[in-house]
């Protein structure tokens, strides 16, 4: 076993971490009137954070510690960029909302970077003990960030409901983990996928094997919040600061998504007949339910809510379609790494139309969007953007996310594929009914 650091792969963790301990400390030096240098502070961290990245492109191999459970790889580097630029635009939406509650202004702070330290350590993570503590680093200060507004009931109710499905899902997940350890021995991704395919031939240890993946695909399930474990995500979302909201549908959701591929692409590869029909019906019916229940939403963050759940299934299609269908997986992987870095974009320019359109109308109403083009036509015509990118409008980029997604799941040229694309082409008809509304009520509605 080899151990050796490299402290330029560990870069951007080393600079996040650093700032979070900076934020710490002028939180606790400055007055009240001088915290919003912690908002500063973290956003130029970030900023540094970067310079590691931009180092270590074009490397020719792969980066390896810790006797093979942290790699950084072209794959990690694009994901570790997405989390930064992610954060750093939430910081950015972060200054301005929440600069009137300097008291506990560093604190916010602090609980943001950690989550994306978490979610940076996440991308690198290459067995389950760095995945799951990562994983939970991602998600653990979101459950105060999401009961941030202490005098909102609303926003006390998200919060609760957020750490019970939160611990939940942790406790599936790490039952599950420590199940495939007890039948595999190892914690190691490309150990376990051997192991499993012993496991999976034989009769008796078959079930045992099966009931460990079903309870980690579960678990992640809760993460990203798809059909039927999303329950607990409207209310959070409405109930959370906005930023938080953003934060949590989209470095929070591309965590958890992270994290699922990687196990199924390296550590269950071998089990790939049991997760693949999970998955296909984890993709249908977040796509159908996620859409279906957007149309009827009368507030854009429940709205956006919904939109999310149904993103998700969209990002699982290509996944779910190939892995039914037996075909290479590599490519499809590429194609929901994709989907999920062009929706992560999206997104956050939704939500961040939402905070100014929030502050200019003083309600979170669609119908409050109501003549926005008359009144701010550059915000409407952002707003139009970003809603119609969702809706995969071409030739926005949300278009080549969904052309990506649909070319993956129609190439795999089986059966259960070709329905599973099907039901994403009638979703993305019905998801495109309910961003139009927003962008009608903005440009036709009085």
């Amino acid at each position: 076993m080899t151990y050796e650091i490299d402290y330029l792969a560990l870069g951007p963790e080393i600079a996040v971490a650093l700032t979070i301990m900076a934020v710490l400390t002028l939180d606790l030096l400055l007055p009240k009137s001088q915290k919003y240098w912690t908002g500063v502070v973290s956003v130029i961290g970030l900023m540094v954070a970067a310079v590691p990245l931009i180092a270590m492109i074009g490397d020719d191999a792969a980066r390896t510690m810790l006797d093979g459970s942290w790699v950084v790889d072209d794959f990690a580097l694009v994901l570790k960029a997405l989390f930064l630029a992610a954060g750093y635009l939430v910081l950015l939406m972060s200054v301005g909302y929440i600069e009137s509650d300097r008291y506990y202004e560093g604190e916010y702070y602090y609980l943001l970077l950690s989550s994306i330290l978490g979610s940076l350590a996440l991308a690198s993570s290459r067995d389950f003990i760095t995945l799951f503590i990562a994983l939970e680093l991602v998600t653990a200060p979101l459950f105060l960030l999401s009961g941030w507004r202490k005098g909102d009931s609303r926003s006390n109710e998200s919060a609760l409901k957020f750490f019970l499905i939160g611990v939940l899902s942790a406790a599936m997940l790490g039952w599950g983990m420590s199940f495939v350890y007890g039948l595999t021995g190892s914690v190691d991704f490309a150990a376990i996928n051997v192991a499993l395919e012993g496991l999976l031939a034989n009769d008796a240890t078959r079930p045992a094997a099966v009931l460990a993946v079903l309870f980690v695909m579960t678990g992640f399930a809760f993460k990203i919040s798809a059909v039927p474990f999303h329950f607990w995500a409207p209310d959070t979302y409405e109930g959370a600061p906005t930023p938080v909201t953003a934060y949590l549908s989209v470095s929070s959701k591309a965590a958890g998504f992270v994290g699922l591929l990687v196990v199924c692409y390296q550590a269950f590869a071998s089990a790939q007949e049991i997760w693949a029909p999970t998955l296909w019906i984890l993709a249908a019916l977040s796509m159908t339910l996620g859409n279906l229940s957007a149309l009827n939403q009368t507030n854009i963050v429940r709205l956006l809510a919904y939109s999310s759940v149904a993103q998700a299934g969209f990002i699982l299609v290509p996944f779910g379609a190939a892995a039914v269908a037996g075909a290479d997986l590599a490519e499809t992987f590429s194609a929901s790494i994709i989907y999920i870095t062009i929706y992560a974009f999206m997104n956050l320019g939704a939500f961040g139309f939402v905070i100014a359109a929030t502050r200019r109308t003083g309600s979170g109403l669609v119908s409050s969007l109501g003549g926005l083009s008359t009144r701010a036509p550059g915000l409407a015509f952002l707003g139009a953007v970003f809603f119609f990118s969702l809706a995969g409008i071409p030739p926005l980029a949300g278009w080549y996310a969904k052309f990506a997604m649909f070319s993956s799941a129609i190439g795999a040229g089986e059966s259960w594929a070709i329905t599973l694309a099907v039901i994403a082409a009638v979703n993305a008809v019905i998801a495109f009914y309910y961003y139009a509304r927003v962008i009608k009520t903005m440009w036709f509605d009085p």
